[in-house]
C-alpha cells in the first residue's frame, strides 16, 4: 500500500518535471534580447512604458498569452524608456508594439492595443 503511494506520487513529480516551462513574459534588456530571440521557438516581444495606458491594457493579453502557450511560444518585453536601444533598432515609433520573431528573424510587427486576437492570430501563423 505504502509502495503504490509512493510510485503514484514519483509519477506525479516525473508529469510534472515533463510538462514545458513556463517563464511568463520575460523583461528583456539590450544585454538579454538577443539571447533569448536564440531559440527554436516563435517569441513574441511587447516594446511598452510604464506611463502608456494602451501598454497597460496589453499586458495582462501578454501574460494569458505566455500562459496559454508555454512551450509553444516565448514572451518578452522591453521598457522602451529603459531601454530605448532596441526600440531604435526596429524602428519602434509607437507603443505598444508587438514584435513577432521565428528563429531569430523578424516575422511581424503589430501595433497598438489591439486586443488577444489579433496578436494571437498574429503568433499561430508561426507556430
Amino acid at each position: 500500500m505504502e509502495n503504490e503511494e509512493l510510485e503514484r506520487i514519483k509519477a506525479e513529480k516525473m508529469k510534472e518535471m515533463m510538462r514545458p516551462q513556463n517563464p511568463g513574459v520575460v523583461e528583456l534588456n539590450s544585454s538579454s534580447f538577443d539571447n533569448f530571440l536564440k531559440t527554436n521557438l516563435p517569441v513574441v516581444i511587447d516594446l511598452w512604458a510604464e506611463w502608456c495606458m494602451p501598454c497597460r491594457i496589453m499586458g495582462p493579453v501578454m501574460e494569458e498569452l505566455a500562459k496559454d502557450y508555454a512551450g509553444k511560444a516565448l514572451f518578452g518585453k522591453v521598457n522602451v524608456d529603459q531601454d530605448s536601444a532596441i526600440a531604435s533598432r526596429y524602428g519602434i515609433m509607437s507603443i505598444p508594439h508587438f514584435l513577432i520573431f521565428k528563429n531569430g528573424t523578424l516575422v511581424e510587427k503589430i501595433v497598438g492595443a489591439v486586443g488577444r486576437g489579433p496578436l494571437e492570430n498574429a503568433l499561430k501563423k508561426h507556430l
